[in-house]
């Protein structure tokens, strides 16, 4: 679940982290009330989960009342990149002398929390990492052991911190990995991490990812969550208990087992097709499973083809046959389905969509057939 910045910094100041003082609002009058509070200058921060937001001018510094309505209703109801500003945060204009970047991230290949340090911050790390890798240090951290002192001054002394600056720099990033570990995030990212005239560091902006797995052990964490600013197929499909991901492609994907969908995502694209979703319906899936399934990946207006690739083990090749004869009575599908059956009672589901004579349905024995008819009724 990714956070909004001010709702990072909220988070971050549970952990003595700095950051600037300041006030989430809604409305441009909340926007104003919290302006005067927290006093001019100040900076009124369009609030939304994408980067780009100064370019396109949802970053504003505001020197007096005027302008923080101003900026307030330019700000608000704006669109960046696809995203809808609904609120703004408000804080305290700072004085940068320096700018630093820093992050933790959950490094899945390596099993460890990867820490990254670098003077170069305000920028895209990206393209940072591309065009001077060397600017970047970084540091794996052995879960067992923890962040510990030598870390953050080797972490220091690798980026090119200057020497006044390495031992706040590693407390810095000492409460940034209790707050990593702490609160069970994927990321933890300053970018700018500031360093203020009088060498004190902050952190300018947040951007924070928890894991959604923790999240009934984070009660406070998990009142953040805003569904109206997630995928609708993928709130779809997470009120209906399936495993979904939204790609950009034309092929709708459903398997039984997450091993098997990503066997044929990997499949469709060798054929040459595009997959427009991730979608596992899970083991013993039900009819109810497979007719919900079938309406979370019609949803997306761009398919314009479905594979239902199903293994039977537990997964039953009639209940998934008798789910799609449920689904095409409930709803109209407008695109070709290819099915593959095997396992348990694959005749028996064969069989059923024979006798069923659903329109549009084609029947695939391999996968590799599946996939390659799939691909030609999508063109």
């Amino acid at each position: 679940m990714d956070l909004l910045e001010y709702q990072g910094k909220q988070l971050f100041a549970r952990h003595d982290i700095p950051v600037p003082d300041g006030r989430p609002a809604r409305t441009v009058d909340e926007a104003v009330a919290a302006a005067k509070e927290i006093g001019f200058p100040c900076v009124v921060k369009a609030q939304v989960k994408i980067g780009g937001r100064g370019k396109a001018g949802g970053i504003k510094l505001a020197n007096n009342e005027d302008e923080a309505r101003e900026h307030a209703d330019a700000i608000l109801g704006m669109d960046i990149r696809g995203f809808t500003v609904h609120e703004v945060w408000v804080e305290g204009a700072s004085e940068i002398a320096a700018e630093y970047y820093a992050s933790i991230i959950f490094d899945r290949s390596a099993k460890q929390p990867l820490i990254m340090l670098s003077t170069s911050g305000g920028m895209d790390i990206e393209a940072v990492a591309e065009e001077d890798p060397g600017a970047i240090a970084t540091l794996h951290i052995d879960p067992l052991l923890g962040f510990q002192d030598f870390h953050g001054r080797r972490l220091a002394f690798e980026a090119g911190v200057d020497a006044d600056l390495v031992r706040p720099i590693g407390a810095f990033l000492h409460r940034l990995y209790g707050t990593f570990v702490s609160e069970e995030a994927m990321l933890v990212e300053v970018n700018p991490l500031i360093v203020t005239p009088d060498r004190q560091v902050r952190a300018l902006d947040a951007k924070v990812t928890l894991d959604d797995n923790a999240l009934m052990r984070h009660p406070d964490n998990a009142e953040l969550r805003d569904p109206s600013a997630e995928d609708a197929q993928e709130q779809m499909a997470k009120e209906r208990g399936l495993t979904y991901v939204s790609l950009d492609g034309d092929i709708g994907i459903l398997g039984n087992g997450a091993g098997l969908v990503m066997s044929t995502l990997d499949v469709v694209a060798q054929y040459g097709g595009k997959p427009a979703n991730f979608l596992d319906a899970g083991g013993g899936s039900k009819a109810e499973a497979i007719t919900s399934a079938v309406e979370v990946i019609l949803a997306n207006p761009n398919v314009k083809a479905v594979l239902f690739n199903i293994f039977g083990g537990i997964t039953r090749g009639d209940e998934v046959a008798n789910g799609l004869v449920e689904a095409f009575n409930q709803i109209t599908p407008t695109v070709p389905f290819v099915v593959r059956l095997d396992g348990t009672n694959d005749e028996e589901g064969r069989r059923i969509l024979a006798e069923a004579r659903l329109p549009n349905v084609h029947i695939a024995a391999t996968m590799n057939e599946a996939a390659q008819k799939v691909v030609e009724l999508a063109r």
